[in-house]
């Protein structure tokens, strides 16, 4: 054991040479997830002669403090196929491994990790789901059972333990756990305000499909007798309010068309009900699921959401989760997206990066840094009720479980709901008790 002169928290790392994988994923763990000072160096003998803590990352054992024994994908470039071994480590999936007996770790996390939050995978074939989406039963994550694990998180605290036992005057700072409210606005109203020809469409085929009691209720609506069953946007403003929450609203701000059924945004209702969001709330473009195919609307959608709100929009989430590697990151990079919010898989809870800290978009095709920062998010409402089936009282216990996981490694836990599942009308019936039992949970600290 040593206690050596930490120089403002400083480490310095070897590495047999720089590269942009190796300076992104080493500043993520070292700097941003044990917020330490760090310093690379190629340098053996400046490695040798410092007397601040330090680690050694390569092929050999340099005969110092710390070494983990590197594999070669943070000193590459380009994409293959690369077939990965797995084993365990603390009882968790790892891959990467070594065979080094002088490494601190059986594995190479730093290259693990990269693979993971970089999406590696994604930009291999796969066979994609019906709206051309990566899904998760593709990922390694959710094929090797750890797909509700944030590894990358995990095995940083790990790393971080590992520094401590060494180094007893390093302080190690994690990122401290926040909750993020986050909420999706495909459809203001499931009946008011859609226009003439729209509602008519609606009365139609109501009738083709016998259900009267929609067409009781959209007569009742429109006439000023009920309310919409997708207006819950007094609950939404009171419940977080009440629990100190800003959430972000993300905003469908599009033309009409077969996966796209906002209000006409011509509307002035529809944007005086966006003016009023804003007053409760951060706002974010939802861009179309239109745009994935028609770039130049992407444009046109923020600039007008813009308009509405007076306010720069650079916030974003996907419609429908469509996240094509690398071509919609750098699309909305292009057009002033700063933070985007659509990493979670559509059929699977969890964590589809294996991380549950804000990062930043690697660029795997050229190879560098982006300035787009990526906000994984750990469950969506329709994932759990949708494609899984589940009742109330089943989907808390994994939303519970899933705020636990980041609760554990101090990461910022991000919740995906709709208006229309907070309405808590028909399927929905009993699903806004289980937002609010979310929130009161998610609220307390660890």
């Amino acid at each position: 054991m040593m206690n050596k002169s930490t120089e403002d928290n400083k480490i310095l790392v070897f590495v047999e040479r720089r590269t942009p994988r190796l300076s992104y994923i080493f500043n993520l763990i070292f700097r941003e997830l044990l917020g330490l000072n760090l310093e690379i160096t190629i340098d053996k003998i400046v490695f040798k002669n410092s007397i601040i803590p330090k680690l050694s990352y390569g092929y050999s054992d340099m005969g110092e403090d710390l070494f983990i024994a590197a594999d070669s994908l943070l000193y590459e470039r380009g994409i293959t196929d690369i077939v990965l071994t797995f084993s365990t480590y603390n009882n968790l999936p790892c891959f990467f491994n070594t065979y080094n007996k002088k490494s601190a770790f059986p594995f190479d996390l730093f290259a693990a990790s990269f693979y993971l939050v970089s999406r590696y995978e994604e930009y291999l074939p796969y066979i994609n789901d019906k709206y051309g989406r990566f899904p998760a039963s593709e990922s390694i994550a959710f094929n090797k059972g750890f797909l509700q694990k944030p590894l990358v998180n995990i095995w940083s605290i790990d790393l971080g333990n590992k520094l401590k036992e060494i180094f007893h005057d390093l302080t190690i700072t994690t990122p401290t756990y926040k909750y993020l409210p986050t909420i999706d606005i495909d459809a203001a109203f499931a009946y008011k305000d859609k226009g003439f020809w729209r509602i008519i469409g609606g009365y139609l085929k109501d009738l083709r499909d016998r259900k009267f009691d929609d067409i009781n209720e959209r007569t009742n609506v429109l006439l000023g007798k009920g309310k919409d069953p997708f207006d819950s946007f007094d609950y939404i403003f009171q419940l977080h309010k009440s629990y100190n929450f800003i959430p972000i609203f993300f905003i469908l701000c599009a033309d009409y068309g077969n996966n796209d059924k906002n209000l006409p945004t011509y509307n002035w209702k529809f944007q005086s009900l966006i003016r009023h969001i804003a007053d409760y709330g951060e706002i974010g473009i939802h861009p179309s699921f239109a745009s994935n195919t028609e770039k130049i609307k992407l444009e046109k959608e923020i600039k007008l959401l813009s308009k509405i709100t007076h306010s720069e929009i650079t916030k974003s989430r996907q419609h429908f989760l469509i996240i094509n590697m690398p071509e919609t990151y750098r699309n909305i990079s292009n057009h002033g997206i700063k933070n985007d919010y659509s990493m979670g898989f559509a059929a699977n809870p969890g964590f589809r990066a294996s991380i549950c800290t804000p990062f930043y978009f690697y660029n795997l095709e050229h190879e560098m840094i982006t300035s787009l920062k990526i906000n994984p998010f750990a469950y969506m409402e329709g994932t759990l009720k949708d494609y899984m089936g589940l009742d109330t009282d089943a989907a808390y216990i994994i939303i519970k479980d899933l705020i636990d996981e980041v609760k554990a490694v101090g990461g910022t836990f991000i919740s995906l709901w709709h208006n229309e599942s907070l309405g808590g009308k028909k399927r929905w019936k009993g699903w806004p008790e289980i937002y609010e039992r979310s929130l009161q949970y998610g609220r307390i600290l660890p």
